[in-house]
């Protein structure tokens, strides 16, 4: 089997390690996008073996993490409804909204079924006509594919019981967000892999000439990331900011053609809130007009729903990259995988949670006892 084993070489690690610690010779910021990478990174130690020098900022590319509370909120409302089958990923279930999550809903009696995809949920449908079968859709470019194809057989069927409580975003809307923040520190990025494979690099090399940051497109395996950081380092100390694709097992140029079709057929874009950051323009799809009896949000009279983030959870500085989730008060003590205040804790791209499975340090465990972990790496 290919792409088992190729990618987590040690010696070749090392040869990249060794060249980016002989290339950085000044101060460099890196943002990864992606809550994968992210999860790779901490899992595998690589911010701690890189130079000094070399800075890696974890950045907003959790799905689970920016769904924001007031979506979390409506999916609670439509849950708890008895002619209602709510249908999520595993990941949604634990992510907290004004009060309780979903696991709770379920616990008290609400049809909360974890399907592993929208597909799943639109057989649901068929099966159970006398059912309303909403599939919680979210995520980035990476997933509207899949969804937006539920929706476009859930109208070629003719089933009128079928609907989507949607909020996707978008990668590239998030990156000027970031560029233009006041506070922001990042000097390039590592680009999500797989949202490429979708959407191809073509949004990429505007953004990277106007900020003058590289932007390199990266995969998910420790050689995939340290190829992608060793490419942007050798960027930022030549003085160049151009996109280049690290990942051309999986990316091509144009993307996929087919994907970006159907998105655009069903979906349209929108401002989209980002749960911690706030609206960010144009960074969201929603469905068009031609599919819009499909929209749980409006079949459930559930868009007047407003809700206002928990003061102590500092998940929004964590996804902006302003701070490492170590350095909020509440991680590993008021908030941990069992009593998570935030996405970022629960979700399984998430920085928190990445942090306490893989490098929290005398953080309270369960029954209580401080307890000492080694982090990998």
């Amino acid at each position: 089997m290919k792409y088992v084993e190729e990618f987590n070489d040690p010696d070749l690690a090392r040869r990249l390690l060794d060249d980016i610690h002989a290339t950085a010779t000044r101060p460099w910021a890196l943002m990864e996008v992606c809550g994968g990478q992210t999860h790779s990174i901490i899992r595998h130690g690589i911010d701690q073996l890189l130079p000094e020098k070399v800075e890696l900022i974890h950045g907003p590319g959790c799905p689970v993490c920016v769904t924001p509370l007031e979506v979390i909120d409506k999916a609670l409302e439509i849950a708890s409804r008895p002619e209602v089958v709510f249908c999520s990923f595993g990941d949604m279930l634990r992510v907290p909204g004004t009060g309780r999550d979903l696991f709770r809903v379920k616990g008290e009696g609400g049809d909360v079924r974890v399907v592993y995809s929208p597909l799943d949920a639109l057989e649901l449908a068929r099966r159970n006509p006398d059912r309303q079968v909403v599939f919680f859709a979210i995520g980035f470019e990476t997933t509207a594919p899949a969804n937006a194809m539920a929706v476009h057989q859930a109208r070629r069927l003719g089933l009128d019981n079928f609907s989507l409580l949607v909020s996707h975003v978008r990668v590239p809307p998030a990156v000027e967000a970031i560029m233009t923040a006041p506070a922001c520190r990042v000097q390039g990025f590592l680009a999500a892999g797989h949202v490429c494979s979708v959407m191809g690099m073509a949004e990429y090399p505007g953004l990277a000439e106007r900020f003058r940051v590289p932007m390199v497109v990266t995969g998910f395996e420790p050689l995939d990331i340290l190829e992608g950081i060793r490419r942007a380092v050798r960027q930022l100390e030549r003085g160049e900011h151009r996109v280049e694709n690290a990942y051309p097992r999986a990316v091509r140029e144009e993307g996929n053609p087919a994907a970006v079709r159907m998105i655009e057929e069903v979906f349209e874009v929108c401002d989209r809130s980002w749960r911690g950051i706030g609206r960010i323009p144009a960074s969201g799809w929603r469905l068009s007009d031609a599919f819009r009896a499909y929209d749980a949000e409006h079949r459930f009279d559930v868009a007047g729903i407003r809700t206002e983030e928990p003061a102590e959870c500092r998940s929004g500085e964590v996804l902006q990259g302003l701070i490492k989730p170590t350095e909020c008060a509440a991680f590993g003590t008021t908030c941990t995988p069992r009593t998570p205040l935030g996405a970022t804790m629960v979700s399984s791209e998430g920085a928190c949670a990445a942090y306490y499975l893989y490098r929290r340090m005398n953080t309270p465990q369960d029954g209580g006892a401080a307890q000492e972990v080694t982090p990998v790496g």
